[in-house]
C-alpha cells in the first residue's frame, strides 16, 4: 500500500498528491509516468511524475478530477493508501546538449512540463515558458515556473489573467524576434501541440510533444496506446511517451482519443452518484 502523505488543492477540481514510494522514487527521471490503482479493483491509470523527493522518498502527482478513477481518488485525503502505484515506466525527456530551450505548457500539461523545465535549468540551460490556460481560475504552477523559467508567459484564452490568447500566439512573437531555439518541448492537449508542432515546423525547430493516449499494462503488451509516428507504429508507453511533433500522426490520435468518450462518461456519472460529486 502506497500512502497519501499530503493533499492539496491547486484549483477546483486540481489536486497535487504527495504519495511514499520510494522504489519508484529511486530511478525516477522527468517524463516519465507511473501507473496508479486508487483500490485493489480499480482500474490502472497512467499518470506522469510532477516531482520527486529522494530524501522522503516520494513522488508527486497532479491529476485533474475529471473520470471516475479520478473522482475516486478524490475522495482520500492524506494517511489514506493507494493500493498501486507501479513505475517508473516509460522514457525519460531527452534535455542532453540543450542550451536554449522554450517550454510551453497547456492546461493541467503544466504538471508535466514544470521538470523538464526544471532539468533544464539545472543543467544551465536558458528557458523560456508559456503556459496556457482557459481562465484566471484555473491557472496552476505559476510561481514553481518562476523560479526554473528565465521568461514566463502565462496566456488565458478568456484574457482573465496574464495575456488574451492561445500559446501559439506568444510562441509566434518569440520565434519572430528571432529567439534561436534549440529545442521546444510542448505538453498539453492533443489539440495545442498538434498546432504548436505546425507553428515550428516550418522554422525548423526540434519539437518535442509528450504523447498520453489510453493506457492498460504500460510494458507494450495491451497495444492500447499505439501511435502512428513518422509512418510507422510505435507504443506510447515504451518507445514514448516524448516524441518528435513534428512526425506525429494527431489527427489520428485526437480520433483515437475519442473512442471510449460514451463509456468513461457513463463511468464518471456513476461515480458522481456514487461518491455524491457534483463537477457540473
Amino acid at each position: 500500500m502506497y500512502e497519501i502523505i499530503r493533499k492539496e488543492t491547486l484549483s477546483p477540481l486540481v489536486r497535487q498528491y504527495v504519495i511514499r514510494a520510494p522504489y519508484v522514487v529511486r530511478h525516477a527521471e522527468p517524463g516519465q509516468f507511473v501507473i496508479i490503482r486508487v483500490s485493489k479493483d480499480g482500474e490502472r491509470v497512467p499518470m506522469t511524475i510532477h516531482a520527486t523527493d529522494k530524501t522522503e522518498g516520494t513522488v508527486t502527482i497532479i491529476v485533474q478530477t475529471v473520470g471516475a478513477t479520478t473522482i475516486e481518488l478524490d475522495t482520500l485525503d492524506a494517511g489514506d493508501h493507494l493500493a498501486d502505484v507501479v513505475g517508473p515506466l516509460g522514457k525519460a525527456t531527452d534535455v542532453s546538449g540543450v542550451r536554449r530551450a522554450l517550454v510551453v505548457g497547456g492546461g493541467l500539461g503544466s504538471a508535466i512540463a514544470w521538470p523538464v523545465a526544471e532539468a533544464l535549468k539545472n543543467q544551465g540551460a536558458h528557458v523560456d515558458t508559456v503556459l496556457g490556460f482557459r481562465s484566471k481560475d484555473l491557472v496552476i504552477l505559476e510561481d514553481r515556473f518562476k523560479d526554473v523559467s528565465d521568461r514566463l508567459f502565462v496566456m488565458t484564452d478568456d484574457g482573465t489573467y496574464g495575456r488574451k490568447g492561445f500559446v501559439t500566439d506568444m510562441m509566434k512573437t518569440l520565434i519572430q524576434d528571432s529567439r534561436s531555439y534549440d529545442r521546444i518541448y510542448a505538453i498539453g492537449p492533443l489539440v495545442m501541440m498538434k498546432y504548436v508542432s505546425l507553428l515550428t515546423k516550418p522554422f525548423g525547430i526540434p519539437t518535442i510533444v509528450s504523447m498520453n493516449p489510453v493506457m492498460v499494462d504500460g510494458t507494450g503488451m495491451c497495444g492500447g496506446c499505439r501511435l502512428t509516428v513518422g509512418g510507422k507504429t510505435v507504443f506510447a508507453c515504451v518507445d514514448g511517451p516524448d516524441f518528435d511533433g513534428h512526425q506525429v500522426d494527431f489527427d489520428e490520435a485526437i480520433n483515437r482519443a475519442s473512442f471510449y468518450n460514451t463509456f468513461e462518461k457513463t463511468r464518471r456519472d456513476e461515480a458522481c452518484r456514487l461518491f455524491k460529486v457534483d463537477l457540473s
